[in-house]
């Protein structure tokens, strides 16, 4: 395993726009001080769409926290494509980069393997980058038989960016066998250790979730992956996070994995702001084991403000009441922000 890869002696707080000193609440959560799973910034939803950005590239450059990709990966058509609503083709801002130069130039629309050599380009031009997590959400989950399942996709990942990528192993080092155990025992790393690096997180999609013949979602095929390739001592070769997908009460991964095996492998909760906020979940819950917890549609919390178009104090202050609902990362459409989109703030 690789443990803790230090990229770089620039923080991700020098580097974003705004980061507020932390409160004393945030010094002392759980001992977890400075840790990276004390922030809450903002991510952007669809990123890869040419309304949102016109470039990936602008994307990356836009300091968001957390970007979107939708992925299809059916026989329909090749490869793995990144599209919202077309299952056979790649629809995206994505162009496949073979260095800086390139990041704005040639032809959009391409597919995972586009979208990946343009992270790389964008990180070699500035290796010292806040740490990105890429959301990626299958549309209709897995199809290993077209080559395009979990080992399959942590070979695209890691054969393209290599050490950039912040992986389970990283996590768990040397002395800790499950995502869970490494951040419930000793944390996170510190948001200097995350520095110029690209996290991960595969929730399944929409297509999929309403598949009554798929009973086997990407959550629990990953898992199971990574399970496996633990006790084959090959947990290194693992690219990504599963993440327990929608909101429910206490642990949602009791009911919702009957293989207790792989409950410890999901640290990451993503799911509505409006569930994580109604009273009926308890979201510090997360925050005291140090799990990461994303809060999409953050403007529909009450008062609803504006998805796409809310202006920089709106969304300032969702961001902040967020964080004192304990989200590591709030997501809307608010690309047209960029002050806001990098700013960082303590969870609390």
């Amino acid at each position: 395993m690789r443990g803790f890869l230090v990229a770089g002696v620039s923080t991700f707080a020098a580097v974003v726009s705004v980061v507020s000193a932390p409160s004393a609440g945030a010094e002392t959560t759980a001992g977890r001080a400075h840790s990276f799973s004390e922030t809450t910034s903002v991510g952007v939803h669809n990123s890869y769409e040419k309304a949102t950005f016109p470039y990936f590239a602008d994307a990356l450059d836009s300091g968001a926290s957390l970007l979107e990709l939708d992925l299809w990966t059916n026989g329909g058509g090749p490869d793995w494509r990144v599209s919202h609503m077309n299952p056979v083709a790649s629809d995206s801002n994505c162009v496949g980069a073979q260095d800086a130069a390139g990041l704005r130039s040639g032809l959009r629309d391409q597919g995972l393997r586009g979208c990946l050599a343009d992270m790389r380009a964008w990180h070699e031009a500035d290796p010292e980058h806040p740490p990105v997590m890429i959301k990626l959400e299958l549309k209709d989950g897995f199809t290993a038989g077209y080559g395009r399942g979990p080992a399959d996709l942590d070979a695209l990942i890691l054969g393209t960016l290599g050490d950039a990528v912040f992986t389970p192993s990283d996590l768990m080092g040397e002395s800790y066998s499950t995502p869970d155990a490494a951040v419930t025992e000793r944390g996170w790393p510190s948001v200097s250790e995350m520095t110029g690096k690209f996290l991960f997180e595969l929730i399944p999609g929409t297509i999929e979730e309403g598949n009554p013949l798929d009973t086997e979602w990407t959550d629990q095929q990953y898992a199971t992956h990574l399970r496996d390739l633990s006790a084959a001592g090959l947990v290194q070769l693992g690219a990504a996070f599963p993440a327990v997908h929608r909101a429910s009460p206490g642990d949602p991964r009791l009911d919702r994995y009957a293989d207790p095996g792989i409950r410890p492998w999901f640290v990451i909760f993503d799911g509505d702001a409006l569930d994580y906020t109604s009273g009926d979940v308890d979201p510090q819950w997360y925050h005291d084991r140090g799990y990461l917890l994303v809060m999409t549609d953050a403007h529909k919390v009450a008062p609803q403000i504006d998805g796409t178009h809310a202006s920089e104090a709106e969304a300032s202050e969702r961001l902040d009441r967020l964080a004192g609902e304990h989200a590591s990362y709030i997501t809307a459409d608010w690309s047209r922000l960029p002050n806001v989109l990098s700013t960082v703030v303590p969870r609390r």
